[in-house]
């Protein structure tokens, strides 16, 4: 018999939350197990104990996926060790310990005993389950601050950063990497991975690595190439599956793909993608963080241009090329020593599981060193130029008339701003955009760019047919609201722009109501200035396509010098609900330009429209295993009536799953509340999440921070 002593050993390897009644441990840090024998005691010295450790369909000692090792022979050629605690009549306690390099996954533990009498006992002890520990100092993984190991590894829900950079909205998640059966499920994702198809043996060796499996993992979230977690989708047409934007855990989205044989998930977009791979990638014991980049570059052809196209109204077209700046993006940073880049280089790694280009074969992308990222280092593995890009490429404006391209302007500050993450045992926003890329303007920042630039003409990435118009200086930075000129990128705009527009709203604007904003038009020279401006609104997706206009208007503004003028406008709630996509956003530009001047000016603004959040409040004290009222008061935002309202709740430690109201129709401008009942099973800090969808709107969210006693 044996005691593999699991709640004393999870406690002490940090993986309690996930099981007690399952042997769970991290690699490079010892476990204790009890052997009970029936006739008499364990002698050393006479006897000797061997301890055989399998792993996958294929364990090779060669390989490392099975070991050999005896009790207190510490010049075994096995890395894995054990040795003796204590030994009693009829039980022996001993202490074994896998090497800190060791595959991670589930084991088989066998034991082989040689007595003194010449008879050989073998026993199958059982499984076990063996992770990556960010806690040893060895481990490729370690992580030297505990404050960062509860929040990267531990801790299981946070907030996802979207919206714009001008309105940045924090979106709770679930991540639940601890809820029952998810370590199951992570392995499973592993076993199903094309690298595992093809060769198990292998890829069962190779677990050691944290490179190797983050990139596994990224690839197995999106299912471009394999039956993975989620499918993407950013059509707007969810009619077989879920909206992204309802989604507000992992943990039922890991669940489904189990429970249905490992058929991909719909819908997944950026945030869904990253946040399910935080889930497995903090279950596994690799700590992770979710980032969000603000005005993300999609550099498709390795230029360092996101070339952009407009009509002559100010309208945003679509492109050939793909080309797109997304009002934001989220993808993971895992954090890991980098042994195969040179010194330096290890720490946090961005890995970025939405599908958008294919990396050696895979859609994947990372683990791309962020210090490589900063200091332009674009020819170091994997996939560094294509995140360079996304945080520090150049945008190219093109006026499109009578099918030819005029180039507007070179915008050099307005791809990747506001790179945010969740602090660390906080619920505020870290800004840690200083960690991409030197400060905008600057004189490292535009040696690094040119060093990208070189190295991605000189190296094995192919620049595109633009790559040879960046110049060698670039222009003072100008924000998205700034006129861009119609001049060569090489004039600076004091030269040439004697006229400014910019847009500024008048109120907040909330869904339901009317957008009310101006245009400030300014002459700065001394004549005057007969200007004509078109003016348009589009909704966008959040990955910056653009959808049809849905309101234009033609402004002649007569300048006097020195003058500012304002031209009103507005775009009522009637003109763009039905235009609306999921994102909630609207792209406003004017195009102007003066009668007696060919210069053009362009200027655009993108509005998000915000939300009542749910309000979520605890009714008395939350007790562990005591029974919880839980008080939801939500409310119709529009002054119209909207069907097939449904409430979801979920809240790792305190729902067994994931909670679903059915609440029909809401009359308009209308609040209700619910009651909801349940009992938290787990103590510490908790976090609610709720999210209402209907017929007119999928991502209303609310959530509360709950602390849970122990029962008294």
């Amino acid at each position: 018999l044996t005691d593999l002593q699991s709640s004393r050993n999870n406690v002490r390897h940090h993986t309690e939350e996930i099981a007690v009644d399952h042997l769970l441990v991290r690699r490079g840090q010892a476990f204790n197990l009890t052997l009970y024998f029936r006739n008499r005691g364990f002698q050393p010295g006479l006897d000797n104990i061997i301890f055989v450790v399998e792993t996958g369909p294929l364990p090779d000692l060669a390989l490392g996926t099975r070991a050999v090792f005896s009790l207190a022979r510490h010049h075994s050629p096995s890395p894995w060790i054990a040795w003796l605690e204590t030994n009693g009549a009829t039980s022996t306690e001993v202490s074994l310990c896998a090497p800190p390099t060791a595959a991670v996954g589930r084991y088989l533990l066998k034991i082989h005993i040689d007595s003194f009498q010449g008879s050989v006992t073998a026993y199958q002890l059982g499984e076990f389950i063996l992770l990556f520990n960010p806690w040893c100092p060895e481990d490729a993984v370690y992580l030297d601050s505990e404050p960062q190991r509860q929040e990267y590894v531990v801790n299981d829900y946070g907030f996802i950063y979207q919206g714009s950079k001008n309105w940045i909205r924090p979106c709770p998640w679930n991540y639940g990497q601890f809820e029952e059966k998810i370590i199951d499920i992570c392995l499973k994702l592993l076993d199903k991975s094309l690298h595992f198809q093809t060769d198990p043996a292998t890829d069962c060796a190779l677990r050691g690595s944290p490179v190797y499996v983050s990139r596994v993992v990224c690839a197995m979230i999106n299912s471009n190439d394999d039956n993975g977690v989620l499918n993407g989708n950013w059509s707007e047409n969810y009619t077989d599956g879920a909206n992204p934007a309802e989604w507000t855990g992992s943990v039922a989205i890991l669940k489904q793909w189990y429970a249905t044989g490992c058929q991909p998930v719909r819908y997944g977009q950026c945030w869904v993608f990253a946040a399910v791979m935080c889930t497995v990638m903090r279950c596994l014991g690799i700590p992770t963080r979710v980032i969000t980049n603000f005005d993300s570059g999609h550099d498709t052809d390795g230029n360092l241009i996101i070339d952009e196209y407009y009509d002559n109204t100010g309208r945003i077209l679509g492109n050939k090329k793909k080309d797109t700046i997304w009002n934001f993006h989220v993808w993971n940073e895992c954090w890991m020593a980098r042994k195969d880049l040179p010194p330096g280089y290890g720490g946090w790694q961005v890995l970025d599981a939405t599908p958008q280009e294919m990396s050696n074969g895979v859609y994947c992308c990372g683990p791309a060193s962020v210090r490589a990222i900063k200091e332009g280092e674009v020819d170091l593995n994997y996939d560094t130029p294509f995140v360079f890009s996304m945080v520090n490429a150049d945008c190219m404006s093109w006026l499109v008339q009578g099918g030819k391209e005029q180039k507007l302007h070179q915008d050099t500050s307005s791809v990747g701003n506001f790179i945010s993450t969740k602090s660390i045992q906080s619920d505020e926003r870290d800004d840690i955009t200083e960690n991409y890329k030197y400060e905008e303007g600057s004189l490292q920042e535009r040696q690094v760019f040119l060093k990208a630039l070189q190295k991605l003409k000189a190296g094995r990435f192919h620049s595109s047919r633009r790559g040879a118009e960046l110049q060698p200086s670039r222009p003072t930075p100008l924000s998205r609201d700034s006129p861009r000129s119609l001049h060569t990128p090489s004039l600076r705009p004091s030269d040439v722009v004697q006229v400014s527009l910019k847009f500024k709203l008048l109120d907040p604007p909330n869904m339901g109501q009317d957008i009310c904003f101006v245009l400030l038009a300014l002459n700065m020279s001394s004549q005057f200035k007969d200007l004509k401006v078109n003016l348009s609104a589009q909704s966008l997706l959040h990955d910056g396509s653009p959808l049809s206009p849905f309101w234009q208007d033609t402004a002649f503004i007569t300048l006097s010098p020195k003058e500012a003028k304002t031209y009103p406008c507005k775009i009522s709630y009637s003109q763009y609900s039905q235009y609306l996509s999921t994102d909630k956003l609207i792209r406003i530009s004017a195009l102007g330009e003066e009668k007696s001047s060919p210069e053009k000016i362009l200027v655009n603004k993108i509005i998000t429209l915000s939300y009542p959040s749910i309000t979520i409040n605890v009714l008395g004290a939350a007790i562990m295993n005591q029974p919880l009222s839980i008080q939801v008061i939500f409310s119709n935002p529009l002054s119209e009536q909207v069907e097939d309202c449904v409430l979801t709740v979920e809240g790792s430690g305190l729902f067994k799953k994931q909670q679903k109201v059915l609440l029909g129709v809401l009359k308009p401008q209308h609040q209700a509340s619910i009651i909801l009942e349940t009992v938290p099973f787990k103590s510490g800090q908790r976090q609610i999440q709720a999210n209402m969808r209907s017929n007119k709107f999928k991502d209303i969210k609310g959530y509360r921070n709950v602390y849970v006693d122990f029962a008294l």
